[in-house]
């Protein structure tokens, strides 16, 4: 679809319901903030139900929401991207490092504001009484979640990456109320996500999600949402700063759980260590 998002919104006024106009007029007035939000999100600033949201993309003749939300992305793409100016054609290297540096910043510090303390410990509360951790995600969020399991791996050796979608419900069929899912997903709504945190919440496993939508259809079967605060355009998917900004919500948690359980993960620890060393002579 070629015709640009504003244009398409006017020349469908006319076909837009009473709510539907509601939709209309906060994209109107909240552009930038809206080409972030996840349908429910934006169903619930706008006060209207999710399927209001669904006709309002189809009257514009949009498939769906993703399609009308890169459109509006789209159509916003004048040098606005997480609030930072995008470089321009001809910038040089040094600005170029300084631009990614801003992206970084502010993918940590929005996650920072995001993540709950409470929220970390009861997720590191789970983790240490678990049998087994999946570590899951699909796409750049399983290189993700792969990263986190071998961030664990110095301390324990009940954290295992399956990255295979199909691997993952197998997991999830098999699992326990001892068993607990590791689930990245920034979207946390992505059809395989919902299948495999289905099979293994009926098994009575416990999860825990890292999204960034905690009103997201994944984050309603999670036991513990932890928030990542990082903006992802429809335009940028599987940005870095996004990788980076999960790495962070990883990192305190293996800070937390280190701490609450300091002599055996200082003697797990010590092993490994050495056991690389060895290793390497």
């Amino acid at each position: 679809m070629s015709t640009n998002f504003w244009e398409l919104l006017q020349q469908h006024q006319g076909d837009l319901t009473k709510s539907g106009r509601t939709v209309a007029e906060y994209l109107v007035q909240h552009a930038a903030e809206a080409q972030y939000l996840s349908i429910s999100s934006l169903a619930r600033e706008c006060q209207v139900a999710e399927a209001t949201v669904f006709r309002f993309c189809r009257a514009l003749g949009f498939e769906g929401y993703h399609e009308m939300r890169i459109a509006l992305a789209q159509a916003n793409a004048t040098g606005v991207l997480v609030n930072q100016q995008e470089p321009a054609p001809d910038a040089d290297t040094a600005t170029l490092c300084e631009h990614a540096s801003a992206l970084f910043m502010t993918a940590i510090n929005g996650t920072q504001n995001a993540l709950s303390p409470q929220a970390v410990e009861q997720a590191v509360a789970l983790l240490h009484s678990a049998r087994q951790v999946f570590c899951m995600g699909q796409g750049g969020s399983m290189v993700a979640a792969s990263e986190i399991c071998a961030r664990f791996a110095c301390i324990t050796n009940k954290f295992r990456a399956t990255a295979d979608s199909h691997m993952q419900v197998m997991a999830a069929s098999l699992m326990t109320e001892q068993d607990v899912v590791l689930f990245v997903s920034y979207s946390g709504a992505t059809r395989d996500l919902m299948e495999t945190l289905r099979t293994a919440k009926a098994n009575g496993a416990k999860i825990i999600l890292i999204t960034h939508y905690e009103d997201s259809p994944g984050a309603k079967l999670a036991d513990i949402v932890l928030l990542c605060g990082a903006q992802e355009s429809p335009l940028d998917s599987g940005s870095i700063p996004i990788k980076v900004a999960v790495l962070y919500v990883a990192e305190v948690l293996v800070l937390r759980y280190i701490l609450d359980d300091k002599p055996s993960s200082t003697e797990a620890q010590e092993r490994t260590t050495e056991a690389l060393a060895v290793k390497l002579l």
